[in-house]
């Protein structure tokens, strides 16, 4: 066996030791002793419980508390550790699902004000550990502690089904269920416990936190995986690593795995510093937060900071992993040019827009069939007058000259022929409003590029977010004249579709919506920056941009459909439904390289995302994208076919509710189906299409320090309304993609394609890009680094002054019986 060697890994902050480390290793013994976990020398001894030694452990990641809660909280990482191996040595080994299963729902007593007389010494760590530590926190605080630690405990069985059908997850489903399983979410809620900054609960679910919190705790996981390799996979016969994901993947050896994941770790780093530096700040302005607040979500990314850097220490030292040749520097810090300039750094920085390309598109795998609904002709001409109605084809306020689409085109998109395929049965309303959401989703996608995108105007993006969240009042009353296109679609939309609704199922609808605009918001600012996404933030986001969770809330929220909470709340489920929504947002991507990569100058595409991440050649880059969207659909059948109906019969599910899981399994299979097939025919990505149309020049004046009131018309209503490889798997289809000339000098045309998200493509005048410096954090502070410009290939390249999104859909499906769709 070939000897393992560690990475070089990326090192920006310096660990630092508690000076309460001894007092933490005698209490913790004691403790350990007296819950019985040194019982079973199989499971653990005092020898092997020194080795470990998690007094040190706590004493780095959490290097300024106090002894008593440093006391505290190495306590829980002891019960934490030792769940773990008793869970390995009682159930995984002898494969006890049952047991395992039985075992995991009983400690959730423990975490209550009343817990059963425990029985093992799991139990009885979890009962005295629970008491020591919520009352210091609010209810708020308490809710969520509950909620991962729960899901650290009930993902085990992720593992324990894997290992029973001897299976290695696809790299998207291991990245979301090891977070769940790793605990770092649960390590995070600690932090807020360690250092006294608990997140205000006005804050705890916004994007800047989530993507603060899954970042570290991705990058603590990854770090965890290259460590513990040897030991979890070649002796234990683990199958939860992600070095093993990557092996099985994308068919390398060891070390070219081990390579990809260290890169995804240093690009969720970087992740977590430029939400630190670029977000949060934002966040900050926008909701109002006074500094006492600030502090305190400060004090908790400083935590984070503390605990990624603690913890690396912990493991070069601890007898549970590989030990490291020893590639730290200067106080344990290891930043070097290439940690710099690699995955998530200043390669994110340098993609070049408008480059000319040529893909020869892969065969996706679809094991689905599609049909046709009877209303199909009749929702395609009512489509284009609704859209001529809603002032779509009308010049944009402010830029009277140039329309968003017109009519021709939207006749080419045919959104029709994507709703029919998604609801077969629906009748004639229900049809003409499913088209008519992925017309002004779509619409909504192309309008925000072209309108706040150019002039880099992310303040105009976010008043208009709000004016259209004005427009979804919950109880139907209007208090808002629609002034826009875009607007007067949202009013009519939602007046059509929230009607039929109850209050509850209303509210969780405009939350999927706002989760959509808000996320178009989030590529104006990255474009903008001239970044291209990490690829796990692309994936989490390109769900919300593609409108999927819209689409699948109708389908979820349907009258007569009868789907409790906890069974949508399941791994399962869950699973399902986000494997449906990146098959769907991965062929979109596919179909959609040409048009955004040379046409629209775009950065939100997964062969971008993933040729930059992977430094490879765009032919690569389309394979792997494929191969993703292939595991996807695999998962999607093995869910559905096998999981969801285990579930069921767990759960002892009655005769409605299996109708209704069903049925939304049904649509899901629809929703992929009348996708794909919509994107082989629709006029949207055809490239004689695409060089077809003017080119128009989008300007809505001078921009700037001082020039907002230049724009002030922007605001009136329109005058007047227009009448009318070696990697990816063995069987991948050939594809190709060439780059014959790599300077932007062609004038690409204005027209549009695609449902989802797209601008018309518009090669204004060139305009140098500012410097965008990718911000890294050092030490306990966030400063930003020395880091340039993002162009450094070929010289002075210039950027045209437009930031476009990319082409996700958005469309959906409601009405008395709402369709679970999406627009692609």
């Amino acid at each position: 066996m070939s000897s393992y060697r560690l990475p070089d890994f990326y090192l920006p902050h310096p660990p630092r030791l508690n000076p309460h480390v001894e007092t933490a290793r005698a209490h913790t013994r004691g403790w350990a002793a007296q819950m019985g976990m040194l019982d079973d020398p199989d499971i653990w001894n005092e020898e092997s419980l020194e080795a470990m030694d998690y007094g040190l452990m706590c004493a780095y990641t959490h290097p300024d508390c106090s002894a008593p809660e440093l006391d505290l909280i190495t306590d829980w990482y002891v019960w934490v550790f030792y769940f773990d191996d008793h869970f390995l040595e009682t159930f995984k080994r002898g494969r006890d699902l049952d047991g395992a299963q039985d075992y995991l729902d009983r400690l959730d007593a423990f975490m209550s004000d009343d817990p059963p007389e425990p029985a093992n010494p799991v139990e009885r760590g979890l009962a005295d550990l629970w008491p020591r530590t919520v009352p210091a926190m609010s209810e708020a605080w308490r809710r969520r502690f509950v909620r991962v630690t729960r899901d650290l405990l009930q993902e085990s069985m992720w593992e324990l089904f894997h290992i029973e059908r001897d299976a290695v997850s696809n790299p998207i489903e291991y990245i979301e269920e090891r977070r769940k399983v790793g605990g770092a979410p649960w390590s995070a809620a600690l932090v807020e416990h360690a250092v006294g900054a608990e997140l205000p609960a006005r804050l705890a679910h916004t994007r800047p936190i989530r993507v603060l919190t899954e970042s570290f705790a991705d990058a603590v996981h990854l770090r965890n995986d290259l460590f513990s390799y040897e030991r979890e996979v070649r002796k234990e016969g683990e199958l939860s690593n992600c070095v093993l994901v990557c092996e099985r993947f994308f068919g390398c050896d060891t070390e070219r795995a081990v390579e990809i994941t260290n890169d995804l770790l240093t690009s969720r780093l970087h992740q977590f510093e430029h939400t630190a530096l670029t977000e949060l700040p934002a966040l900050f302005a926008d909701e109002g937060v006074l500094p006492p607040e600030q502090a305190l979500v400060l004090g908790y990314v400083k935590g984070l900071q503390d605990w990624q850097a603690g913890g690396h220490a912990w493991h070069t030292a601890s007898s549970r992993y590989t030990k490291t040749a020893g590639n730290t520097g200067f106080l344990g810090m290891n930043v070097s040019r290439a940690h710099l300039t690699g995955a998530g750094g200043l390669r994110n920085h340098t993609h070049r827009p408008y480059q000319r390309v040529s893909v020869r598109l892969p065969e996706p795998y679809m094991p689905f069939q599609v049909r046709d609904n009877p209303h199909l002709e009749a929702a395609r001409a009512a489509n284009v007058e609704w859209c001529a109605a809603m002032g779509f084809f009308d010049g944009v306020p402010g830029i009277p000259a140039t329309a968003v689409w017109t009519e021709p085109q939207l006749v080419g998109f045919d959104f029709a022929l994507c709703a029919s395929g998604i609801d077969p049965d629906a009748t004639a309303d229900e049809l003409n409003l499913a088209t008519d959401w992925l017309a002004w989703g779509t619409y909504g996608d192309d309008y925000y590029p072209l309108v706040y995108g150019r002039a880099r105007d992310l303040i105009g993006a976010k008043l208009g977010n709000r004016r259209l969240k004005e427009l979804m009042p919950l109880d139907l009353v209007p208090r808002l004249t629609p002034m826009t296109g875009l607007e007067r679609g949202l009013a009519d939309l939602w007046r059509r579709t929230a009607a039929p609704l109850p209050e509850d199922s209303r509210r969780a609808f405009r939350t999927a919506v706002e989760e959509m605009i808000d996320s178009w918001v989030w590529e104006l600012a990255n474009q903008a920056q001239h970044r291209v996404p990490d690829p796990v933030d692309y994936i989490e986001m390109r769900r919300m941009t593609f409108g999927s969770h819209m689409t699948m809330s109708l389908a979820r929220l349907a009258p007569g459909r009868v789907i409790p909470a906890e069974i949508h709340h399941t791994r399962e489920f869950l699973g399902m439904t986000n494997a449906a929504q990146d098959y769907a947002c991965l062929l979109n991507d596919l179909f959609s390289y040409q048009k955004e990569i040379e046409f629209e100058g775009e950065v939100h595409n997964a062969v971008a995302v993933l040729g930059t991440f992977l430094d490879c050649a765009p032919d690569e880059a389309v394979a792997v994208v494929d191969a993703l969207m292939t595991s996807r659909m695999r998962q999607f059948e093995h869910i559905t076919t096998i999981d969801l109906p285990a579930l069921l019969d767990r759960m002892e599910a009655g005769e409605k509710v299996r109708e209704s899981v069903e049925g939304y399994v049904s649509d899901l299979r629809n929703w992929m189906a009348a996708i794909l097939r919509w994107h082989e025919r629709t006029r949207r990505y055809v490239e004689e299409e695409l060089r077809s149309g003017p080119v128009a020049r989008w300007t809505q004046g001078p921009t700037g320090l001082g020039t907002a009131t230049a724009r002030i018309h922007s605001l009136a209503p329109p005058a007047h309304r227009s009448p009318t490889p070696a990697l990816g798997p063995s069987n991948l289809t050939p594809s190709s993609v060439t780059t014959p000339d790599l300077t932007p000098s062609h004038a690409p045309p204005s027209s549009m394609t695609a449902p989802g998200v797209a601008a018309p493509h518009v090669r204004p005048s060139s305009v140098t890009t500012p410097d965008v410096e990718e911000p890294h954090v050092v030490g306990s502070s966030v400063t930003a680094p020395d880091v340039g410009a993002p162009h450094v290939r070929p010289s002075s390249v210039t950027m045209p002054d437009v930031a476009v999104p990319h082409d996700a859909p958005s469309g959906l499906v409601p009405s008395a019986r709402p369709l679970p769709v999406g627009a692609p």
